[in-house]
Order: structure tokens, then C-alpha cells, then sequence
């Protein structure tokens, strides 16, 4: 469901074997202008409750958080580019974030706004400059803050929308459009492997069925 294209759509989640929900230019306090989200809210808020699995994924992540309680407010700085996540203990032991072996490992991050956590979610990971990055909710549900879906024509396309020039220039100089190219080249040949170990696994909480692999447009 693309609510870029259908902003009045109100979709059934019983249709649904599970829910991937995925991130936007917008923030969750921009209800008004963005009417949409309130659906997306309370689909999750069902999708939870029924058992669905749900994996929020920036915005989504944010999302998942505001529909189970927690909260979501402007980060102390916003994190565009790759930064260093780091795992939180109990991640060690949890379905996907297992695949992270201990280890830090630069990620893709592009948010300005970042989540609290559910009341009853499980802290998985955090960065220097966003201390919750990514949560478990329950068996079947997570939030993430960084877009560990994203491979390089995504961010060469983000990094080279006007909209997106604009927000890089209005924080740091034009050199760090540079500099985030560069990071991807190095950092890329680690984090799609993971991607496709962590999605794999989230894939596989769904009903049997094929899926196939289909590249970024």
C-alpha cells in the first residue's frame, strides 16, 4: 500500500499476513497535513494486537511506537549517512538482531525525529547521537530507526532528490553529499549481507509462501 498514491485507502489488515512499514519525509506530529497516518496507526495498533509480525522501519519504526505507547519527539541531532549502531545485550539473544553478531556495524540512517519505545518493548540498539535505534515488541514486532533496506540506487536517488540536497546543506556543507557516497562504497559490501539475513528472517514469520527478491527503483 503506497499512501503517496492513495491517501484515502483503508486497508483491511485481515487481508494482511503481516505488515512492513517503511519511511517517508514526514514526521508522525504532521497528522493534519498527512491524514494517512492516523490510518497507518491504527493498523499497526491491529496488526499487533492480532500477532501479525510488523517490522517499522524509520518513520515505520516511529510509527509502531506512537500506535503501542511510546513516544516520538525531534532527535538531539539529526543522523543522515552511515553511523555506527551498536547492540544492546539482550539483541545478542533476539530473532533478528542475533545476525549483528556483537559486533558494531555502520548502518544508513536519514531522520531528523526519533522514538521512545513502547512501556513493555525490548531496547536492542543505539548510536552516539540517537540513543534508541531499534526495539522488539512482544515476538512479532520491531521498530527500526535506521534503513538497513537501503541499498545504493536508493541512496544515491535520496541523496540527489532536491529535497533531500536541501535537508543535507541545511545541517552540514555540500561536501558531506561527497563524503556519504563514499561511505556507501565502503560500507555497503557488509550491511547487504546483514539486510538480507535480517529480512530473511523477519520473511520467515510469515505464512509459507514464494516470495521474490525485486531491486530498488
Amino acid at each position: 500500500m503506497n499512501f503517496g498514491r492513495e491517501a484515502q485507502a483503508q486497508p483491511d489488515i485481515r487481508r494482511y499476513d503481516g505488515l512492513i512499514v517503511l519511511g517517508g519525509p514526514m514526521n508522525v506530529d504532521q497528522v493534519q497535513q498527512f491524514p494517512h497516518l492516523k490510518t497507518e496507526i491504527e493498523l499497526i495498533r491491529e496488526a499487533v494486537n492480532a500477532q501479525k509480525p510488523v517490522l517499522g522501519i524509520c518513520l515505520g519504526g516511529q510509527l509502531l511506537a506512537a500506535a503501542m505507547g511510546g513516544r516520538v519527539q525531534p532527535n538531539a541531532v539529526p543522523e543522515i549517512g552511515w553511523y555506527r549502531l551498536h547492540t544492546r545485550p539482550r539483541a545478542h539473544g533476539d530473532r533478528l538482531f542475533r545476525h549483528f553478531e556483537q559486533t558494531p556495524r555502520y548502518v544508513f540512517q536519514w531522520h531528523a525525529y526519533a522514538f521512545e519505545p513502547p512501556p513493555e518493548a525490548v531496547p536492542l540498539a543505539w548510536t552516539r547521537s540517537c540513543r534508541q535505534q531499534a526495539y522488539r515488541l512482544g515476538d512479532h514486532a520491531w521498530g527500526l530507526q535506521f534503513h538497513l533496506e537501503a541499498d545504493a540506487a536508493l541512496i544515491s536517488r535520496w541523496l540527489h532528490l532536491p529535497r533531500g540536497r536541501r535537508e543535507i546543506e541545511r545541517h552540514w556543507s555540500p561536501a558531506r553529499i561527497a563524503r556519504i557516497q563514499a561511505a556507501t562504497q565502503r560500507h555497503l559490501p557488509v550491511a547487504t549481507p546483514l539486510s538480507e539475513r535480517v529480512f530473511g528472517e523477519f520473511i520467515r514469520l510469515f505464512s509459507p509462501r514464494r516470495y521474490a527478491h525485486l531491486p530498488s527503483r
